[in-house]
């Protein structure tokens, strides 16, 4: 993809997309209409991310210092929550997206004992914050021995870190993990969930539904419907249809278009093979290409889907649900790659309003999507043309984490997001 090496083409590259070489911003694009759209954005002039006027950033962690534990902060970050943590403080829940087999390449030292896979590179960090200084109190690993922890979910018992990485039967799940964890625990894996390449995790508040994304090109959106919400991991896993339209592909849906949804039961959540999305289908799933971050607000669920849209750079669904099904709809495809270039993780603020992050073909930005549809830029990656991920508000909304993966840099971003967003 123009060059860039994302992380889907990573683990064939191995070591080598830890090292992306900088570049100057858009100097690899050539793209006269992104280079406008993007105009109102400052560039930086240390070279880490361009930011729209009024916005300030802060560097709070690198990939490679050694923790409270003696670990060293794991490379890669990629899907992040943030939780209110004692005396105020600001907890970072962060996964890091490396892959089994190879944790001599990418961890160095050996995991500890509470490792789920000890050769497994995959892990999930956590960071204690200063709120008002941003300064690191603490940190250390919570999770470790997974594979490609890429996204997943804030919920009420913790951080739910998603396995992208199915193809050994040990992997492809969520984990949970508490905030709370000053040290490598045991993990917790839930296996109602099923096994798949999992990216986000979407809690509707109360009733404890959770939606759940697939990446991949045939993939499913699922939806887990506990028994009783005071037993949120018992219950059955379902799969998005079209009503009327069995197996549909979702993919070519562009903007302001609708789908009645409903959901077909799938008995088997676990399976030895990687074929959950392939049993789906036969029972008429629809197919969401690339589904990748999800977040509920607690009337709607929203969905990118990476590589959906009449362009293949992307949509956004939002889904209107009910116990029997909804409305789907389009809120945005891209139509313009300069406007939406692939986006992948999404983030709620506490105002309401929508904010993704891309994992394009050049320099990629962190951008709004208003309620009328409009898009607006608030951020670019100006150190490199990897992903920026991991995107979450502090609970009080004044801050915006975010990872900037190749350069194994967690940032915050302060502003007038409520401007910028309305």
């Amino acid at each position: 993809m123009s060059g860039k090496l994302t992380r889907r083409a990573w683990l064939g590259a191995g070591a080598a997309a830890l090292a992306l070489p900088a570049g100057a911003w858009l100097a690899t694009r050539g793209d006269g209409a992104r280079a406008t759209a993007q105009a109102a954005l400052r560039p930086d002039p240390r070279r880490v991310l361009d930011l729209h006027e009024g916005f300030t950033y802060q560097v709070v962690d690198r990939a490679g210092g050694t923790m409270s534990d003696g670990f060293r902060a794991p490379a890669r970050p990629d899907g992040m929550a943030c939780f209110a943590g004692e005396g105020g403080a600001l907890v970072l829940m962060r996964n890091h997206e490396l892959p089994a087999g190879l944790r001599s390449r990418f961890v160095g030292a050996r995991w500890p004992d509470a490792a789920y896979d000890p050769e497994a590179g995959g892990a999930v960090s956590r960071l204690v914050l200063d709120p008002a200084t941003l300064e690191v109190r603490a940190a250390n690993l919570v999770l470790c021995g997974t594979s490609m922890n890429c996204s997943g979910g804030a919920s009420p018992w913790g951080w739910l870190s998603g396995e992208e990485d199915a193809r050994d039967p040990s992997h492809g799940f969520v984990f949970l993990c508490d905030p709370s964890a000053t040290a490598a625990a045991r993990p917790a894996r839930i296996d109602a969930y099923g096994r798949f390449k999992h990216e986000a995790v979407a809690l509707v508040p109360g009733t404890h539904v959770a939606y759940l994304t697939e990446d991949r090109g045939d993939g499913c959106l699922y939806r887990f419907v506990p028994h009783d919400p005071a037993r949120p991991f018992e219950g059955r896993l379902q799969a998005m249809r079209v009503r009327g339209r069995p197996g549909e592909d979702t993919s070519p849906l562009a903007t302001g278009e609708r789908r009645e949804v409903g959901w077909v039961e799938l008995p088997e959540p676990v399976r030895s093979q990687d074929d959950l999305r392939h049993v789906a289908r036969r029972a008429g799933a629809a197919s969401v290409r690339r589904g990748e971050g999800a977040a509920h607000d607690g009337a709607h669920l929203y969905v990118a889907a990476t590589t959906g849209g009449p362009l293949g750079a992307g949509q956004i669904l939002r889904v209107e649900d009910g116990p029997d099904g909804g409305v789907l709809d389009v809120l945005a495809a891209s139509d313009d790659r300069a406007r939406m270039d692939m986006p992948d993780n999404l983030a709620l603020a506490p105002d309401g309003s929508l904010w993704f992050a891309e994992d394009g073909r050049g320099h990629d930005c962190v951008r709004t999507v208003r309620a009328d549809g409009s898009i607006v830029t608030l951020a670019r990656n100006a150190a490199s043309e990897g992903e920026i991920a991991g995107l979450c508000f502090s609970p009080s909304g004044d801050t915006l984490f975010a990872n900037l993966q190749e350069e194994g840099l967690t940032v915050a971003i302060r502003g007038p997001f409520t401007a910028l967003g309305a």
